[in-house]
């Protein structure tokens, strides 16, 4: 019945090309296609193979035509059958509909899948009598379709350590993260990170796991020594089917009471510097492929980046750290300074002002009640007295400046409080003062940068900002004191102050940020013109052994 269909579709064809002078044939035409068309009767009898089919499945001078379809093509003994592979004929003659199916398989060596489409061929009463089998080699295809998924999974998995790394600084976090991410991406458990020291030229293991400790410290290699020294060295990769038998392995003993087999070594590298060495392994031999060393080689230009920058990261914060240690050093030996010359003030200059005023005092009465008539020298001796008096409050007035005696006796907030009523008051502006939480003493150089900050916020209102009104607030947490000081005056674009210009402008809100800054705390300035002017700052109140030997030498 096949053959019948075969010849009536034959016909038609020779009917449609009888007027074009074209003597042309089905068999013709399926000849010239370069896929494999095969028809396979009920029975799995190949009843026609096209050319393309013929030339592949000819054996010697044997034809496969009358051949059982899974003798000829796979060498069988019984029809296919899952899980190897799915029968296309028994599918076309169960569902009477096209099939298709993708085949894989070893032809002459290579592997090779194949994509067969199969369509029922009926008999007049319409029942299926048997299928032609069109059959397309898209080993090709899915090359490149294997290849791009595997692409898809490198990026994939560069995306998920890249995620996993982003927004970390300390070393060890990144190095914990990134094994435990390539060791899921490996679907491993041994592996480690080794960073090359520059102070003694070695390498050893920073982070690891599925590693003895033993193997772990008996593991510091010199350039050129053992696999990771040569990675280290060379800046390539190694990928060994079985470290336990390279020659250029070091430490054979630890390798094989560890039993590591399969074993890759990739150079984490930044700037065209080796920082380190990824290493990888298995207890199985051949465990690893040049993809997976591709791979970890990505991964590890990715982790070798963020190595130098954690590097280049903790560098800034130690140098940060001393900075802050010397200023902090420094503004307790200006707090010295200032307590000194203050002191100084107080009991010599302030208290020779003193003895002036009273002797001029007693010599401006011991003239009157002479009665002498030279009224015009009382009048000179009178007004020396009011220039000593006014000097005498100046050097008040700085002593109180230099170091405020408040500070010293009953603490920060009394200190704030006299100090903006005096200085703010005589220009007319009202000022209000909160206090939220339970007041503390603090150490000494921390309550005086925190006044000078006070002192800067309250003489920009003083100097700028035509103010009516100013309100100071203070709150105590935990772990952290809030400073507020607000008024209503004029404002300003704080956008435009990016600098200290040359006329001293922006000085004062540098000035406040670096106090606070000093302490570990943070400062923000909020104003707009028109809008009046908020600072506040925030500093931590816990404090450190540092700390407390600071205290010591600022209370001295």
């Amino acid at each position: 019945m096949a053959k019948a269909e075969m010849r009536r579709k034959e016909t038609a064809i020779q009917r449609a090309t009888k007027n074009t002078g074209l003597d042309i044939t089905l068999h013709d035409m399926v000849d010239v296609v370069e896929d494999e068309l095969l028809v396979i009767d009920r029975e799995y009898r190949v009843r026609f193979a096209n050319s393309a089919a013929r030339r592949r499945l000819r054996k010697g001078t044997r034809s496969p035509i009358g051949r059982l379809c899974y003798k000829v093509l796979y060498d069988r003994d019984k029809p296919c059958t899952a899980p190897l592979w799915d029968c296309p004929l028994s599918k076309v003659l169960e569902s009477g509909r096209m099939v298709t199916v993708i085949h894989h398989a070893h032809v002459l060596g290579d592997d090779m899948h194949q994509k067969i489409t199969a369509y029922p061929l009926r008999d007049s009463h319409g029942n299926t009598r048997a299928m032609v089998e069109l059959r397309r080699d898209v080993t090709a295809a899915r090359e490149l379709e294997s290849q791009n998924l595997r692409q898809h999974d490198e990026l994939l998995a560069l995306s998920r350590v890249s995620a996993a790394l982003s927004g970390l600084w300390d070393l060890d976090a990144i190095l914990n993260v990134a094994l435990d991410n390539v060791l899921k991406i490996m679907n491993g458990n041994i592996g480690g990170i080794l960073l090359f020291d520059e102070q003694t030229q070695t390498l050893s293991y920073r982070v690891h796991q599925g590693l003895s400790t033993r193997y772990v410290e008996g593991i510091h290699l010199r350039l050129g020594e053992g696999i990771a020294g040569r990675v280290a060295q060379s800046g390539k990769s190694l990928l060994l089917e079985d470290i336990s038998a390279d020659p250029r392995a070091g430490n054979p003993d630890l390798i094989s009471t560890e039993g590591l087999k399969a074993f890759t070594s990739v150079p984490l590298q930044a700037k065209g510097k080796v920082l380190g060495v990824l290493n990888v392994a298995s207890r199985l031999p051949r465990r690893f492929t040049r993809n997976d060393m591709h791979l970890l080689n990505s991964i590890g230009d990715q982790l070798g980046v963020a190595i130098d920058q954690a590097s280049l990261y903790e560098r800034l914060k130690k140098a940060r750290e001393r900075y802050r240690r010397l200023a902090r050093q420094t503004l307790v030996a200006q707090e010295e300074e200032r307590k000194r010359l203050a002191r100084e003030l107080h009991d010599e200059t302030s208290q020779a002002l003193s003895g002036i005023e009273l002797q001029l005092q007693a010599l401006i009465d011991t003239i009157e009640m002479s009665g002498s008539q030279d009224t015009q020298f009382v009048t000179r001796l009178k007004k020396i007295q009011s220039l000593a008096i006014q000097v005498h409050n100046e050097i008040s007035r700085l002593i109180a400046d230099l170091r405020p005696a408040l500070l010293d006796t009953i603490g920060l907030v009394p200190a704030i409080h006299q100090y903006a009523e005096s200085s703010l008051h005589p220009l007319g502006v009202n000022v209000s003062m909160e206090i939220k939480g339970a007041d503390r003493r603090f150490p000494a150089e921390y309550e005086a940068e925190l006044f000078r900050w006070v002192q800067g916020a309250i003489g920009n209102i003083a100097q700028h900002s035509r103010a009516k009104n100013a309100t100071i607030t203070l709150v105590y947490q935990d772990d952290e004191l809030s400073l507020c000081i607000s008024d209503d005056g004029v404002g300003f674009d704080v956008s435009k102050i990016t600098d200290i210009e040359e006329s001293g402008r922006g000085r004062g809100v540098f000035s406040m940020k670096e106090r606070i800054g000093l302490l570990g705390g943070t400062c923000q300035i909020e104003s707009q013109p028109g809008q009046g002017t908020t600072v506040r700052g925030k500093v931590p109140i816990s404090w450190s052994a540092e700390d407390e030997e600071d205290k010591s030498i600022g209370s001295r």
